[in-house]
C-alpha cells in the first residue's frame, strides 16, 4: 500500500518548492483567531436571507499550493495508518474496534474518499501543472501517471469498505441499542454518497438526459447491498421512537430503563433526512422486504420517501423543544423519567431528570441533520440553529484565547476536548467522539454536489433571487468560512500528538495544563466508566436493565462490551490527571493509549481542514 502513495507524495513535495508560483496568497487575517466581537451570534428569527446579507464567495480557492499539499499528505498519512495498521482485509474489519465504532470508521473512510475525489479534477491538478515547467508533453505524462495512481488509491480504500460490508457483524448490531443501529445507517449512506459522487465527477456528465449512454463507475454496483443494509437498520431503529413518554423522542435502548438521550435522537434525525435525500431504493427481500416506491421515483431517480422527511422534521421539532441544552447552548446527554418503574407504572411520563453530561459528539451529529433539513425544505432556520450550536462549541473550547489553560466545558486554549481526555480515562466510546464532531461539521459546511443539484431541480427549487436556495447557500458558506482558523488550530494540535509510528493520540490539548476537567453539575459520565459530577446523586441507579430493581444487579445487556451497567453512577468523582502507577513521557500513552478510534479522530479533523482549504466557498 505504501507504494501507492509514492506518486502523490512526490507530486505534493514538488509543489512545496514551487509555492511562490502558486495561486495568490490570502490575507493573513483569515488565519488569525476571531476576536470576541467577531463571534457570530445568530438570532432566533425567521428573517429572510435578504436581511442577512452573505459575504461574497471567492471564485476559486486562493490557498497556497504548498499549504494544500501539506494537508493532503497529512491526511493520507493518517488514513494510511488507520487502514494499514488497524484494518485486516481477510476479516473485513478493524479487529480492535467494537461494532458501533467500526461503523463510524467506515464512515470516515467513505467521507475521506469523497473529499479526495472532489478535488481530483481542479485543486490537485494545480499540483501537476505547477511542476510541468510549461512543457505540454511533460504535463500530459504527469497527468496520466497521476490519474492512474489516484484511481488506484481510490479503489484500494473503496475495496476495503466493500470488504467491511461482509466483515461487519450485522446480526449482532440488530440486537443492540438503537443508536448502534443508526451508526450503521449513516455509514452506508455515506458510502452510497461517495459512489455517486465519484461516478458523477469522473465517469459521466451527471446531467446527461440520455440514460443509455451513461458510463458509471464500477463501484456503483455496490449501491444495492449498501442501500439494503441502510434500509434494514433504519427500519429496526425507527422502533425506538416512543410517544408514550415525553410526547415523543427516541429511547436509547430497548434493554434499559427509558433514557431519551441526545445522540440517539440526533442520529435518528440525521439518518431520516439522509434516507430521504440519498437512499436510492432497495429491492433485496432478505431478511424482510421493505416498501418499494419505484413507481413513484422523482425525476432524479430517487424515491424521496416523504415518511423519512416527516420523521426528520418531527424528530428535530421534539429535540429542539426538549430543553436538553444548558445555559451554554450545548446539549446535555439525555433525560430520565422520574418515578418510572415499568410500562404499567411509568411515573411522571415526562422527561424531567436531565443528565447534564456534555460530550463533543452530542454537538456534532445534529449538524448534518440540519443541513439535510435545509436542503429538503428550504427553511433557513435549520442552518441558523446549526451555526448557533457551532459558535457555542467554539466558545466552550476557550476560543479565541489560544493560550488559556482554563477548562471551558469542551476544551481549553481553543482545542476541542472531552472531559476524559486530560486524565487519560476515556473509554473506547469516548475515544471516538471528537472525530464524529469534525465529520459532521464538515458535512454541515461542504459544498453542493451534483446529486443534490439534481434533487433541487426535481423538487422545482430555483436558485435565483433572494428566496432561492443559492442565496441562502452563500449566506451559509460565508459563516462556515469563519470556522477555518479554529479547525486549523485543532488539526495542528492533533498532529502534535503523532508518535514515531504515525499514530495520533486522544488528548490534543495543552499537555502542560494542570487544570482539571470537572464534569458539569448534576452529571454522570455514562460513556466513560461512570464518573460523577457534583450534585448527581439523583441520577444514581436510574439507568439500569429493564426489570431490575437497582444498579447493584450484575447484568450484561445485549449491548457492546463497553456498555455494561455494573458500576454506572457509582464511580468516584474525577480528579485531574490520572498518573496510574507511573509518570509517562507521553500523556497519550495513558489509559487505552493510541487506538484506531483516536486515529480516526485525526483523520476527521485533517479531512475537515483539507475541505476548508480546497473548497472555493470555504477557502
Amino acid at each position: 500500500m505504501r507504494a501507492l502513495l509514492v506518486i502523490h507524495r512526490l507530486l505534493c513535495l514538488l509543489a512545496v518548492f514551487s509555492e511562490t508560483n502558486a495561486l495568490a496568497l490570502r490575507s493573513q487575517d483569515v488565519l488569525a483567531p476571531l476576536s470576541p466581537n467577531a463571534q457570530i451570534r445568530l438570532e432566533d428569527s425567521t428573517d429572510p436571507p435578504s436581511k442577512q446579507l452573505p459575504l461574497p464567495a471567492p471564485e476559486k480557492p486562493s490557498e497556497p499550493i504548498g499549504s494544500i499539499s501539506r494537508t493532503y499528505n497529512d491526511l493520507l498519512d493518517a488514513l494510511n495508518v488507520m487502514q494499514d495498521d488497524y484494518f485486516q482485509l481477510w476479516q473485513g474489519t478493524w479487529p480492535t474496534s467494537i461494532d458501533w465504532t467500526a461503523a463510524v470508521l467506515g464512515t470516515h473512510v467513505s467521507a475521506t474518499l469523497s473529499s479526495l475525489t472532489s478535488t481530483a479534477g481542479d485543486v490537485l491538478s494545480n499540483l501537476l501543472s505547477e511542476n510541468a515547467s510549461g512543457n505540454h508533453k511533460e504535463l500530459e505524462d504527469i497527468t496520466e501517471q497521476y490519474s492512474l495512481g489516484f484511481e488506484n488509491l481510490i479503489n484500494h480504500y473503496f475495496d476495503q469498505t466493500s470488504a467491511f460490508y461482509f466483515g461487519e457483524d450485522a446480526f449482532a448490531v440488530r440486537n443492540q441499542a438503537f443508536d448502534d443501529m443508526l451508526w450503521v445507517v449513516l455509514g452506508w449512506l455515506e458510502n452510497i454518497k461517495f459512489q455517486v459522487l465519484h461516478s458523477d465527477l469522473h465517469y459521466d456528465d451527471p446531467f446527461s438526459p440520455n440514460e443509455t449512454t451513461k458510463r458509471l463507475w464500477h463501484g456503483t454496483q455496490f449501491q444495492s447491498p449498501a442501500a439494503h443494509r441502510a434500509r434494514v437498520f433504519y427500519g429496526l431503529a425507527s422502533g425506538g421512537w416512543d410517544v408514550s413518554l415525553c410526547n415523543g423522542g427516541m429511547i436509547w435502548s430497548p434493554y434499559l430503563t427509558p433514557y431519551k438521550n441526545a445522540i440517539t435522537n440526533e442520529l435518528y434525525i440525521a439518518a431520516s433526512i439522509g434516507m430521504y435525500l440519498y437512499f436510492p431504493g432497495d429491492f433485496i427481500d432478505s431478511p424482510f422486504m421493505g416498501t418499494t416506491l419505484d413507481d413513484e421515483n422523482w425525476s432524479d431517480g430517487y424515491p424521496h420517501d416523504p415518511t423519512h422527511l416527516q420523521a426528520a422534521i418531527e424528530g428535530y421539532s421534539w429535540l429542539n423543544a426538549s430543553n436538553m441544552t444548558g445555559a451554554n447552548g450545548l446539549y446535555g446527554d439525555g433525560f430520565h423519567i422520574s418515578g418510572w418503574k415499568s410500562a404499567d407504572d411509568p411515573g411522571t411520563r415526562k422527561c424531567d431528570v436531565l443528565n447534564t453530561m456534555v460530550y463533543t459528539y452530542n454537538q456534532g451529529v445534529i449538524l448534518s441533520g440540519l443541513r439535510g433539513l435545509w436542503l429538503a425544505t428550504g427553511l433557513q432556520q435549520y442552518l441558523s440553529d446549526g451555526h448557533r450550536l457551532v459558535n457555542d462549541v467554539l466558545l466552550a473550547t476557550g476560543w479565541p484565547d489560544k493560550g488559556s489553560q482554563q477548562w471551558e466545558g469542551l476544551g481549553r486554549g481553543g482545542v476541542l476536548e472531552d472531559a476524559c481526555d486530560s486524565s487519560g480515562s476515556c473509554s473506547q466510546n469516548g475515544q471516538t467522539f471528537k472525530g464524529i464532531f469534525f465529520h459532521h461539521l464538515a458535512e454541515f459546511c461542504r459544498d453542493i454536489r451534483p446529486q443534490e443539484l439534481r434533487f433541487l431541480a426535481s423538487a422545482n427549487r430555483t436558485g435565483d433571487g433572494e428566496d432561492g436556495w443559492q442565496y441562502v447557500y452563500e449566506w451559509h458558506q460565508a459563516r462556515c468560512r469563519t470556522y477555518r482558523p479554529w479547525i486549523e488550530h485543532n488539526a495542528n494540535a492533533a498532529l502534535l500528538t503523532k508518535n514515531g509510528d504515525g499514530k495520533i493520540g486522544e488528548w490534543w490539548g495543552n499537555t502542560t495544563a494542570t487544570d482539571v476537567s470537572p464534569l458539569p453539575q448534576g452529571a454522570i459520565d455514562y460513556q466513560n466508566y461512570g464518573a460523577q459530577g457534583e450534585d448527581s446523586e439523583a441520577l444514581t441507579g436510574l439507568l439500569r436493565s429493564r426489570g431490575s430493581k437497582g444498579p447493584s444487579e450484575d447484568e450484561t445487556l445485549g449491548l457492546d462490551s463497553t456498555r455494561q451497567l455494573q458500576g454506572w453512577g457509582t464511580a468516584p468523582e474525577r480528579s485531574g490527571f490520572t498518573e496510574r502507577d507511573y509518570a509517562p513521557n507521553d500523556y497519550n500513552d495513558r489509559g487505552r493509549g493510541r487506538t484506531v478510534e483516536t486515529q480516526s479522530g485525526g483523520v476527521a479533523v485533517l479531512r475537515a481542514l483539507y475541505q476548508w482549504k480546497t473548497t472555493s466557498s470555504l477557502a
